[in-house]
Parts: structure tokens; sequence; C-alpha cells
């Protein structure tokens, strides 16, 4: 299967992608984790990341794209992935539709987990409470939530027209989630 995963901050989607990717035998390829990766190995897309990421900047779409394309070249590849914060943009979402064409593929499924916005702020500002993080207030939550929903409400409205995305109810224990996902991606547990 050759998925992508999709959920406003604090709705689990580290947590599911873990679970999921064991499930199915397929890496779960985060972009944060692809650009940690290429920034300590010096790759040339690294040291580029790196300055814009240093500067507090977006690193580019190119960039970015060009880190994905090659993670996705990968061996543990083959079988197929669980892709974890990326696509971010439209764009993102062209690339990697040409990507997984060039190498005769398709993906399988967007899964999106939903989440009610109070429930993700509490759980958020619990967390940034216990891990100390005093810049992480509700204000600032929320408009992280906002723009989240801003900028992924065009990339779901395509998945959806194509008929790719499924949406998953994120809030719930665990185990709810999990089985959930198993129920709506028709995999055996």
């Amino acid at each position: 299967m050759r998925l992508v995963l999709m959920g406003p901050p604090g709705a689990g989607k580290g947590t599911q992608a873990g679970v999921i990717s064991g499930m199915l035998g397929v890496p779960h390829i985060s972009t944060g984790d692809i650009f940690r990766a290429n920034v300590s190995k010096g790759t040339s897309l690294g040291i580029e990341a790196k300055r814009y990421m240093d500067a507090g900047e977006y690193v580019p779409d190119g960039v970015t794209n060009a880190m994905v394309r090659d993670r996705l070249t990968h061996d543990d590849c083959r079988p197929g992935f669980l892709l974890d914060g990326y696509p971010r943009t439209v764009e993102q979402v062209g690339e990697l539709n040409a990507m997984l064409q060039s190498a005769g593929h398709r993906l399988s499924q967007v899964l999106e987990l939903t989440v009610d916005i109070d429930e993700v702020v509490g759980r958020l500002v619990k967390r940034a409470a216990d891990q100390g993080r005093s810049d992480d207030t509700e204000d600032v939550i929320r408009r992280r939530l906002e723009v989240y929903f801003e900028q992924t409400a065009p990339l779901t409205a395509m998945y959806d027209a194509q008929g790719l995305l499924l949406r998953v109810d994120g809030l719930g224990s665990i185990d709810e989630v999990t089985a959930r996902i198993v129920a709506a991606l028709a995999i055996e547990a």
C-alpha cells in the first residue's frame, strides 16, 4: 500500500503511522525524519535545507520534493510506504503523483484523521505544559490549526475528488483509532 496520512497537529498521526506502517510492513516516512537524515549526513539537499531551517524559513518545495523522491527509491519502499507530512501543497501533490507514475505506481489511499478542535487544543496545551514549552499558548496553537486547515483544504478536496480520501475519527484511545483505520483500509490487524 502507498498511503498518505493527514491530520492536524495533535491528531495522533505519528502514533498511528507507526502502528499502521508496522501492520502493513511498509516504512513510515515523515518529512521531518527525511530532513534530519539529510542534514546529519551532510547531503547537498541537507545542506540546502539546513540554510532555510536555520533561518526559520519554509524549506522550498523543490528541496522537499527532491528529498522525498530520493527516499521513495530506497528498497524498503518497494512494497509501499506511509507518508506523514507530505504532501503539504497542491504543487507537492502533483509532484508526488508524477514520482509515483514514473515508477508505475499510484497512491492507494489518503487517510485523514479528523478531530474536534477544542479536544486537540486541550491536548496540545497539556503537552506544551508537560514539555515546558511556554511559547505554545492556546492562541498560538489555535492559529497553527487554522493555518493547517487553510493549507490542507485544497489537498483534501483534490484527494476526495479522486476518490482516494478516507476520513477517520482520530479521537479516542490509540487502539480505538487504530481499529477504525484498519476497518477503513480493510486490512488485517
